[in-house]
């Protein structure tokens, strides 16, 4: 009986010391998993630091790369004098097409346009739209800034509603819309006395006497059937998100792209 006592005494303590064992394993373990679990949160953390890091000279590296373009990319006159718009740059001498810096009389800063120099020279180029390499599909506030790949030769933009008002509104211009298809059969449409209202009429479009090959679109004048709601002459520029069509949809919206819409885009 002694000896019954002394062994179960014995395998008490011996299960005892192994789950005691068991339960400081256990706690390390645990500890060890915590302090995994927090090195793991931690490299996450330097990870995600790195990679905004990374962002942000990427993005200052891309702003760097275009200002230099832009840079390059326009052609410099050597400071003469200020220039209001392509034309007086032609009239002076200039004969090479590429981006210029003009500064229209009442603009409170230059910016840069394409001149075109060939048929008669002297075109600011307001809009190009040729591969579809830039989303037109914008709001009031960037049609009216412009946007846009103001660097390569052939880039798409638009110039800027309050660019348009500040050219027009300085002398008489004339619109010129040429148009060109995949297989380069091309027309081309001529407005004269073209001019852009201001902010407060919301960049409203006039055009005056139509001559050209692609079809008088904008004002209709030769189908008068048609007119009262396919003439753009008058209209207020509308986006998606500024509607001032007539027709009881939103034209910008169906047509993915900012214009002088009316009832029903004929362009």
């Amino acid at each position: 009986m002694g000896k019954m006592a002394k062994m179960f005494s014995f395998i008490l303590v011996t299960t005892a010391l192994v789950t005691g064992k068991t339960s400081w394993a256990l706690e390390n373990c645990l500890q060890e998993q915590a302090r995994l679990r927090a090195q793991v949160h931690l490299l996450e953390t330097r990870v995600q630091q790195q990679q905004v890091k990374i962002a942000q000279l990427l993005h200052e590296n891309e702003i760097q790369f275009l200002d230099k373009g832009e840079e390059s990319s326009v052609i410099d006159l050597g400071g003469k004098r200020q220039y209001a718009d392509c034309s007086e740059i032609f009239n002076d001498g200039s004969k090479l097409s590429g981006f210029y810096k003009i500064k229209p009389l009442q603009s409170p800063a230059e910016f840069s346009v394409y001149c075109d120099m060939s048929d008669g020279g002297g075109w600011t180029v307001i809009q190009r739209r040729s591969d579809g390499s830039e989303n037109f599909n914008r709001d009031w506030n960037d049609y009216e800034n412009g946007f846009g790949n103001f660097v390569q030769k052939n880039g798409e933009y638009w110039l800027g509603n309050k660019n348009l008002h500040l050219l027009t509104t300085q002398g008489d211009y004339t619109l010129k819309i040429d148009l060109a298809d995949f297989e380069r059969n091309s027309r081309y449409a001529q407005y004269k006395n073209f001019k852009v209202g201001d902010e407060k009429n919301s960049y409203e479009l006039n055009i005056g006497e139509y001559s050209g090959t692609a079809g008088d679109a904008l004002a209709v004048r030769f189908h008068p059937e048609v007119q009262w709601w396919g003439s753009h002459q008058r209209m207020k520029f509308s986006t998606w998100d500024r509607d001032h069509d007539n027709y009881e949809g939103n034209c910008a919206e169906e047509d993915q792209s900012g214009w002088w819409f009316n009832r029903f885009d004929v362009l």
